[in-house]
């Protein structure tokens, strides 16, 4: 049987030990760079696995707390670190619930590349877009492609219910919503540094 070895904090005591935490982010490189938590470590759920051994360090250093937008991703990411051994917190509701109790999101000052959507607005498009287009295919050429509309609308239905977002994950596979190797490369020296 395999120890739990993660806890949620509040915004509360989050925000009380902030000093004392070694935040990390596992949002996309875009969601990051439109606000994060003070003092965060982006490192995106899919390159976790390449950071275990820094996380270990780091984790033997100070606590890690580790928070995505909402709090399911941040679960999943202290589930794989609690798989090898490595102990950390996830920030309950995530940086929703920090924005919600009028905490300030820190934000880039400067950037060579072009700004990135947030995801939720990425999702937001694309689902939007897709809807409208099962319902002009549906109305121009046959009923059947308005299945497309259902089928986004009961994706976003099942989104709410569990707290997580499939076309998210999908987004965040694309290129411009990956981390460069360079960026965590930085981001991992830095926190071997720390």
């Amino acid at each position: 049987m395999t120890r739990t070895m993660h806890t949620t904090l509040t915004t509360d005591i989050a925000r009380e030990r902030l000093h004392s935490l070694t935040v990390i982010d596992v949002r996309t490189p875009g969601e990051y760079a439109g606000g994060h938590l003070p003092g965060a470590h982006n490192i995106p759920l899919d390159d976790l696995g390449h950071a275990l051994p820094t996380l270990r360090d780091a984790a033997d250093r100070s606590e890690l707390l580790v928070v995505c937008a909402s709090g399911a991703r941040s679960q999943n990411a202290c589930e794989l670190l609690s798989r090898n051994g490595i102990p950390a917190s996830t920030l309950e509701g995530g940086t929703a619930a920090w924005v919600s109790t009028g905490e300030d999101l820190h934000r880039p000052t400067t950037t060579t590349a072009r700004p990135k959507w947030a995801m939720d607005r990425q999702v937001r498009l694309t689902a939007g877009s897709v809807v409208l287009l099962g319902l002009l295919l549906g109305l121009l050429i046959h009923p059947a492609f308005q299945l497309l509309s259902a089928g986004i609308a009961a994706g976003l239905v099942y989104s709410a219910l569990t707290n997580s977002c499939a076309m998210a994950a999908l987004l965040g596979k694309l290129p411009y919503n990956r981390t460069s190797r360079a960026a965590l490369d930085h981001t991992l020296a830095t926190l071997r540094r720390n």
